[in-house]
């Protein structure tokens, strides 16, 4: 299926330096911004506690917080959750208080201020539980970038290989740095988020990868610009429609999911738009500077057979 079709080649390859040098910058600044501000880290890996607390009418967060403060819990995060009367308040560790003391201790202190509040679900997480969760999405985050390099390798060829892990970590490091720079909350269900886009960027890049791999059969005196280009182009509209229908259907889930998929939701928006982006614009560049050509493309395969020995009368 096709919304359109392109008749000559858009000379994409001829643009390389400048995606790639607006690649860079970006990629810099996200780690600046890393380095600079950090990540803020939500209870599930920094450990703390939970509630959920609602309202018979719409909370006001500003006095919630005050509230807060009265108790001598300042260092706590505030919003609303879901809907105007639904408010979710996260705790870091108070080691001097348990679980259920610090519950008791809100929920008096909530219901003095307003009568209808109503503690609906506490949950903790301890430090220790949390950096088990942390060492753990790291190295979930590692094996699926060495899985996926071991498979382009096999695939395609090592070149492709390091070219699409360069423009997928390219993706990770900005989601990272929009997270950093507006120092949204970092929990699991981001971490979630970036190894589904890192799944979800592969396949964009194996997409064109295979078409470049089907030019340099077909396109036999055509030069690896050109085979890019005209893999590029003919792929076009078929990414389109598919980060189209994507984009959309992550849109509704940021829009209309709630607080609970706000940050799931935006974190694949962001490695959406940048995946379109890097699989196209990053990747290909980065191959064909590498030296990516029909001959290692195609191996053996493709060599002119040897002519056949005539046998020799006695």
């Amino acid at each position: 299926m096709e919304l359109f079709r392109i008749k000559k080649d858009i000379p994409f390859m001829s643009y390389g330096r400048l995606t790639t040098s607006i690649s860079l910058i970006t990629f810099l600044l996200a780690i600046f911004f890393l380095l600079h501000r950090g990540l803020n880290y939500g209870v599930d890996f920094t450990g703390g506690t939970v509630m959920e607390v609602h309202y018979p009418a719409a909370a006001n967060i500003e006095q919630i917080r005050q509230v807060m403060d009265g108790v001598g819990l300042k260092d706590v995060t505030v919003q609303n959750f879901g809907s105007s009367q639904d408010v979710l308040i996260r705790l870091p560790v108070k080691k001097e208080l348990s679980i259920a003391q610090l519950s008791e201790k809100i929920s008096g202190a909530l219901k003095t201020a307003d009568a209808g509040a109503e503690i609906r679900r506490v949950e903790s997480v301890g430090s220790q539980v949390g950096e088990e969760l942390y060492e753990n999405g790291a190295l979930a985050l590692l094996l699926v970038c060495a899985g996926i390099m071991g498979y382009l390798a096999l695939r395609f060829e090592w070149r492709f290989a390091v070219a699409a892990i360069i423009a997928n970590m390219h993706d990770v490091i900005i989601i990272l740095g929009f997270f950093a720079f507006f120092q949204w909350e970092f929990n699991l269900t981001v971490l979630a988020a970036i190894l589904a886009v890192l799944g979800y960027s592969v396949n964009e890049s194996v997409v064109v990868f295979d078409r470049v791999r089907e030019n340099f059969k077909k396109m036999r005196k055509a030069s690896a610009v050109h085979v890019i280009d005209n893999a590029i182009t003919r792929t076009m509209s078929r990414t389109i429609i598919t980060h189209m229908m994507t984009q959309t259907m992550v849109c509704s889930m940021l829009f209309f999911g709630g607080e609970t998929l706000h940050n799931f939701s935006l974190a694949l928006t962001i490695g959406i738009l940048f995946g379109i982006y890097s699989s196209v614009l990053v990747a290909c560049p980065i191959a064909m500077w590498l030296g990516v050509s029909r001959a290692n493309l195609i191996g053996d395969s493709e060599k002119k057979p040897k002519e056949e020995e005539v046998p020799v009368a006695p």
